[in-house]
């Protein structure tokens, strides 16, 4: 089964239509940056996403490294700052699309957002 996460910073406190805005960047931007086998793979099994939290910027960059060194894609999404945010932010993490065992060694321990 192919899956993909996205991983988003609890602190921020977005209000729902940022959060999912920046979600929706996340996700398409994981999906830019895969291999068109997983993609076919995922798209094939309903595109499976699931939304994680993390408490901070520093959490969120340690999951940035921990899935590129399982040699998945990472897809990290920084909010130019026009809106919501003052100055630009990093707000979430795309992980995948990939296997999920592959993901899971990953963010398995993370809770639903």
């Amino acid at each position: 089964m192919y899956k993909q996460v996205i991983l988003v910073r609890k602190d921020l406190k977005m209000p729902p239509g940022k959060l999912s805005a920046q979600v929706a960047h996340a996700s398409v931007e994981g999906l830019l940056k895969s291999h068109k086998d997983d993609i076919l793979k995922w798209k094939k099994e309903g595109m499976k996403k699931v939304v994680l939290k993390v408490n901070s910027k520093k959490e969120l960059l340690q999951y940035r490294l921990k899935a590129e060194k399982e040699g998945l894609v990472a897809a990290l999404i920084e909010d130019v700052g026009l809106t919501f945010f003052k100055k630009p932010t990093i707000t979430c993490l795309a992980i995948g699309p990939d296997k999920e065992e592959k993901i899971d060694k990953v963010t398995g321990k993370l809770k639903i957002l």
